[in-house]
């Protein structure tokens, strides 16, 4: 048989302490009126955009006489088709001709000649290197409406009048300075190990160029060409004052023919529109994952 030991009454019994539960931080007020305002400038920045779309589209289905007669946001009475098959025989199917042309043939033109130039920059520390770096953002500070004059003089006298390449060639080099400032930029944080070690295997400066530099700079390159491209298609002052005739008009040109065209029809006019932002809708729609995939590359370099 055990006996226990009887407890010592001179010892103190040892406090008992508690964990209360941790509260979560009160926010402030000042925070919660930070996210109501910012929540609100959201909500009201898409009411800014989606308002207008939602009208355009509206009164591409409305008929002429329901646009004069109802209410500019409300739904059409009677929806109809007749406006984008006015716009479509109307000789649309050129003007998207030649806005695909222009935007593509540009496009093409500025990143090969900006990535040529971005790579003999960005892997060349002379001094005549950083003259050339300085010459092309010169063109940054040169505003288009300062130089149209001398822009049409030009392809007057190289009798390019009213042709597509008197819309590519000045929209091209206007588009060169911004991309090769964003290449460069791009192919200075390349590590100079990669290139030199190419250079130990025996590749010479185009090899470098294309097997090396151009797929490393595919997110840059990605950049240029959608902010680019939707500089030229949606480009009108090189279309107003360069071309003249209607079979070399472009979209945003074709526009304005359709409004002339159309006197007061505002419904045919908003079709051309819808029509017009369709092609960049759906390649951006195609292309969206190769797009997003060529932006977060470059996280992983």
């Amino acid at each position: 048989m055990t006996t226990t030991a009887p407890a010592d009454p001179t010892r103190a019994a040892a406090p008992v302490t508690r964990h209360r539960p941790s509260r979560p931080p009160r926010r402030s007020s000042a925070h919660s009126f930070y996210r109501t305002m910012t929540g609100s400038a959201a909500l009201l920045w898409a009411a800014i955009v989606a308002v207008p779309l939602y009208w355009v589209m509206i009164t591409s289905l409305r008929e002429r006489a329901d646009f004069l007669t109802s209410s500019p946001l409300s739904l059409p009475e009677n929806s109809t088709l007749a406006n984008y098959r006015t716009v479509l025989g109307g000789g649309f199917g050129t003007y998207l001709f030649n806005s695909v042309v222009v935007t593509a043939v540009t496009v093409v033109i500025t990143v090969t000649v900006s990535l040529m130039a971005a790579f003999v920059i960005a892997r060349n520390s002379s001094r005549w290197a950083r003259w050339y770096f300085r010459l092309f953002l010169l063109g940054l500070a040169i505003p288009l409406q300062a130089v149209i004059i001398p822009v049409y003089l030009l392809i007057i006298r190289m009798q390019l009048y009213d042709s597509l390449l008197a819309i590519i060639l000045p929209s091209a080099a206007f588009a060169i300075p911004i991309t090769v400032m964003i290449l460069v930029s791009f192919l200075r944080d390349v590590p100079d190990s990669l290139f030199e070690a190419m250079q130990m295997d025996g590749a010479g400066e185009w090899k470098q160029l294309f097997n090396l530099a151009l797929p490393l700079t595919r997110p840059a390159i990605v950049t240029v060409v959608v902010y680019n491209g939707l500089q030229v298609w949606n480009g009108f002052l090189f279309p107003l004052i360069l071309t003249q005739s209607n079979e070399q008009a472009v979209l945003p040109l074709a526009l304005t023919l359709f409004r002339g065209q159309f006197g007061i029809d505002v419904p045919a006019t908003m079709a051309a529109v819808v029509l017009s932002t369709l092609p960049i809708l759906i390649l951006f729609i195609v292309a969206r994952r190769q797009l997003i995939a060529g932006l977060t590359a470059g996280f992983s370099k």
